[in-house]
């Protein structure tokens, strides 16, 4: 089955916790901190893989959680790292992350590798923090969290030439003549529901990728018929082939013409700017010729006559699209040139504030930010010293000041994550 949009949820692993240990043997009574550092969490990864066609995979594999890092141990012995998870996905795959769709990366070459959630690093074990003033430190690091995220993998074509068209005007009797493609080929509409590739090689031996994509109805770009499912997989080609009806479907030629540009416009990704090839099928059926000469009047451009039947023009096709791949450059989906440039225009932000406030009740507080839950996760708060170092913190960066100034008295429940206490003036 052919899947090429699915939405995922990563999940990298927690680093170890730092150990807090003090070195005891018989020669050494007074050893010294000797707790080691956590390892680092497990990282995801999602990686191209030629071998792979489809998302299919992931259609029910939703959800994927790396293992947290290990704790570390006595003797100043490292946690072990854990091992990192690679996800292949097919060579042309798009990830945003879910949240205000945002792009993370093209997966579009083979091999290509980007690390989609970054596993928490270890924590620091108390031989971390000794100093000439704390030579037996009872301090340590838990292990920094790992990240949470949900993701949507999209699959565009890698193909070279689209050919886009009302649907049963030919595309896929095309494919099939050009290349050894075998696409469903019959005489109702939507014959074609999934993306068919083609490697189609000239008498002169240059060859390209081609794409039948299933057809377009007026509104495609709004989501009608199959369009907005498949409008997409023509973003990467460089040329398309719009297909004209010239048979004896009834259909009127220069209505068909203005309805596809249309939809290619409001698409998007200046796909009607790219070059295009204007072909007018069904040549060897009966008032084609006709129909073709009224055409023109309408179209000011080129028109190539085919009939894939009699292979009529097919040669004269192929040639012009290899001509035109040959000075048409790829177009990228995403701009990356700005990751290139060696110097950036940077405005000064306002800094984020460490935490917020909130009053749950008449007697109960709560503390919440990305910043201060994370320092908190990371503190070991089950030796009186690492709760110290806490509640240092919560007062050098205001939080008692702020708590006396919004009216809380003393014995008012103050909650941190998982951590509550009580507030004394």
């Amino acid at each position: 089955m052919f899947i090429d949009r699915v939405v995922i949820e990563v999940r990298s692993g927690k680093g170890g916790d730092g150990a807090i240990a003090f070195l005891r043997e018989k020669f050494l009574p007074n050893g010294g901190p000797a707790g080691g550092n956590g390892g680092r969490g497990a990282s995801i990864y999602l990686r191209a893989n030629s071998k792979i066609n489809t998302l299919f995979n992931y259609r029910h594999s939703k959800t994927f959680i790396g293992k947290d890092g290990e704790r570390g141990g006595n003797k100043n012995q490292y946690g072990k790292y854990a091992e990192d998870i690679i996800l292949d996905v097919p060579v042309g795959t798009v990830i945003y992350e879910e949240k205000e769709h945002k792009f993370i990366a093209d997966l579009n070459e083979d091999g290509r590798i980007v690390r989609v959630a970054k596993g928490g690093r270890g924590g620091r074990g108390n031989n971390c923090f000794k100093s000439s003033t704390n030579r037996a430190p009872k301090i340590a690091e838990n292990g920094e969290p790992g990240e949470r995220k949900r993701l949507i993998l999209e699959l565009k074509l890698l193909a070279d030439v689209g050919l886009v068209g009302f649907p049963s005007v030919g595309k896929s009797t095309l494919l099939s003549v050009v290349s050894a493609a075998k696409p469903e080929i019959a005489d109702y509409p939507f014959t074609t529901i999934i993306p068919n590739l083609g490697v189609v090689t000239t008498k002169d031996n240059r060859s390209f990728v081609m794409a039948d994509l299933p057809g377009l109805i007026e509104g495609a770009h709004q989501g009608k018929g199959l369009g907005l499912q498949f409008l997409r997989h023509i973003e990467r080609c460089r040329v398309v082939v719009h297909v004209i009806d010239l048979g004896e479907s009834g259909r009127d030629p220069y209505n068909d013409y203005l309805v596809i540009n249309k939809e290619l416009e409001s698409y998007g990704f200046g796909l009607i700017n790219r070059p295009h090839i204007l072909v007018a099928s069904k040549m060897d059926e009966d008032g084609a010729n006709e129909r073709l000469k009224e055409l023109k009047k309408h179209i000011k451009e080129d028109i190539i006559p085919i009939s894939a039947l009699t292979e009529e023009n097919i040669d004269v096709l192929l040639y012009k699209i290899a001509d035109l791949l040959e000075k048409t450059p790829l177009f990228p989906l995403y701009d990356e040139e700005e990751e290139k440039l060696d110097h950036r225009l940077y405005e000064l932000e306002e800094e984020e504030k460490e935490y917020e406030i909130i009053r749950r009740d008449a007697h109960t507080w709560e503390i919440i930010g990305d910043k201060i839950l994370r320092f908190y996760k990371m503190t070991n708060i089950s030796t009186d010293e690492g709760m110290m170092v806490l509640l240092t913190k919560l007062r050098k960066i205001g939080i008692d000041d702020e708590l006396e100034a919004r009216g809380a008295l003393d014995g008012d429940t103050v909650i941190l994550g998982d951590f509550a206490f009580d507030y004394v003036r």
